[in-house]
């Protein structure tokens, strides 16, 4: 989810923890326990520091390691022991199970979109995406600010409103997991272009009642649709090239990293008068006609890389960046 989701989610574990009478009784139990959801809701995402190391290590590590099983015993030891450390008085199991839930919350709710997770490492390194809930949902996000809102306002106990609030979220998370379920079963039936050994998936968007498709063919043809109130629309199609410069280009760095988290990556090329331009693009991400999560390299006429960039770019900006020099 997006950083603004998992902080609510911080907030409303630390009103639902409220249920605790050893932590809602003690005088300093509120505040410990909401630094500790808050905290713990958002820890496994100081993966983002390796920006500043580059746009690769970043995409390569981003939910890897850090929300791990490992990872998720790491980042509750360490914050228990500090919150521990600080409130005393507070008894250190009763704040490491609050902060272990929000830990949990956070990796299980990254589970749900379509980027995912390697959670389940050391046992396995496959990326996890359960492509049922947007990175942003409006109704997770909006009903947890109302929660806090009538929390804060005093108009209800946070021991009224937070398991009303976790209750109805179970029910919504089970109610998208159905629908997800129901239609990528019913839309290939549906599909009159497909045909025998296409593969579908199906990927959330911010609207409840629109989805967007990705068909494979047997030819390695992507084909992309949406699925918009019970109408299927194709509205892209692409052939990803052969052509020695694609094989060339996954020996950078930049699309190692591209290729190590997308299921759906597709190369094209462009040949210049210096050389070759290997654009891969992600199929998942589609907005207004572009795919802007890309990995680009420029080779010169022996495939020999001259520049690369890996990230989230228009095609006009990565034009500007990507620009060479010519003389």
């Amino acid at each position: 989810m997006d950083t603004g989701t998992h902080f609510v989610y911080g907030l409303g574990l630390g009103g639902l923890a409220m249920v605790d009478p050893v932590i809602s009784s003690h005088v300093y139990g509120p505040i410990a326990i909401l630094i500790g959801t808050v905290v713990g809701s958002n820890a496994p995402d100081l993966d983002g520091l390796l920006r500043f190391k580059s746009n690769a290590d970043y995409i390569k590590n981003h939910r890897g390691l850090s929300h791990s099983f490992p990872a998720i015993l790491g980042w509750t030891a360490l914050i228990t022991t500090v919150i521990s450390l600080s409130f005393r008085d507070i008894p250190w199991w009763h704040i490491g199970f609050w902060v272990l839930l929000a830990v949990v919350v956070h990796v299980t709710a990254d589970l749900f979109n379509s980027y995912g997770t390697q959670a389940f490492r050391p046992v396995s390194r496959q990326w996890v995406a359960w492509n049922i809930i947007h990175i942003f949902d409006p109704f997770i996000f909006f009903s947890h600010l109302l929660a806090i809102l009538l929390w804060v306002s005093g108009i209800a106990t946070p021991q009224v409103i937070f398991p009303v609030l976790y209750i109805l979220l179970a029910v919504y998370y089970s109610w998208r997991t159905l629908v997800h379920r129901r239609l990528a079963k019913k839309i290939p039936m549906q599909d009159k272009e497909g045909s025998n050994g296409d593969r579908y998936s199906l990927l959330p968007t911010i609207s409840l009642y629109r989805w967007n498709l990705v068909r494979i063919s047997q030819d390695c043809t992507y084909s992309i649709g949406e699925w918009d109130n019970g109408k299927l629309r194709w509205v892209d199609v692409l052939k990803c090239d052969e052509h020695p410069a694609i094989e060339a280009s996954k020996k950078s760095a930049d699309v190692q990293a591209f290729l190590s988290v997308t299921p759906f990556p597709c190369g094209h090329v462009k040949t210049q008068t210096w050389g070759y331009e290997v654009q891969w693009v992600d199929i998942r991400y589609r907005y207004r006609k572009q795919y802007p999560f890309v990995a680009v390299v420029l080779t010169d006429l022996n495939y020999a890389p001259l520049q690369s960039y890996v990230g989230w770019l228009s095609d006009e900006r990565l034009e500007k960046r990507l620009k060479m020099n010519t003389y």
